[in-house]
């Protein structure tokens, strides 16, 4: 399961981190609220984990934007405003759930389960087409085939399932997948490319990654 967490006090963003990792979960940290937005409207997150107080856009109106786009990814507000007014405020904007600071990490994490179950986060394969990506075992499926992916195999792909007809631009994938401080540069994003388009022809996939000039890579399925 994937939790993206906006927070701008970094310490308390890492300690979240890590007692989500810890639990099993994988997150990713943005410190403000346009960057927050940014990231959770690509909509591959099973859970956000919103702060109110940030700079340049609070979290209410992160809710409120992310609504009214119709993404339904769960989110769990956090706040040091605990009055009765600040919770229907943060419930009315879009939150799920409303957990006051100081919090009992157990809390926390039982909170996160709780809306990962609600929104059907047991979900465990992703499909397009004729063809399934299994998140429990990173296989890629078509029928009877299947073919193993390796873990940056799984990530990309697992990136473009859950984009759906958005361009991912070589920068996203890279942001996303090797991280903000890789070396990594747009040449090793094409060769992974070149390595799941081997794969899914493999196993008879009708599913294509294709490259839009300027812009990235997405999905489509094939109608031969």
């Amino acid at each position: 399961m994937k939790v993206l967490i906006v927070e701008d006090e970094k310490l308390l963003a890492s300690s979240i981190a890590l007692v989500l990792q810890q639990n099993g979960f994988e997150t990713e940290t943005a410190y403000d609220g346009e960057m927050g937005l940014e990231y959770a409207e690509l909509d591959i997150y099973d859970l956000i984990i919103l702060d109110v107080m940030m700079p340049k856009m609070d979290g209410f109106e992160v809710a409120r934007t992310l609504r009214r786009k119709h993404l339904g990814t769960p989110i769990l507000m956090l706040t040091a405003r605990s009055g009765v007014e600040d919770r229907v405020a943060g419930l009315d904007a879009g939150a799920d759930y409303y957990l006051p600071k100081p919090f009992d990490t157990r809390e926390l994490i039982a909170c996160a389960n709780a809306l990962v179950r609600r929104q059907g986060g047991e979900v465990n394969q992703l499909s397009l087409g004729n063809t399934t990506l299994d998140l429990a075992t990173a296989m890629l499926c078509c029928g009877a085939k299947r073919v193993q992916l390796s873990a940056t195999e799984f990530e990309i792909l697992r990136f473009l399932f859950k984009s759906g007809s958005s361009n991912l631009s070589k920068e996203r994938i890279l942001e996303k997948v090797w991280g903000y401080d890789s070396t990594a540069v747009g040449n090793n994003v094409e060769v992974y490319i070149g390595f799941l388009r081997k794969k899914l022809s493999r196993i008879g996939s009708d599913v294509s990654i294709v490259a839009v000039r300027r812009l990235g890579y997405h999905l489509e399925v094939r109608h031969d």
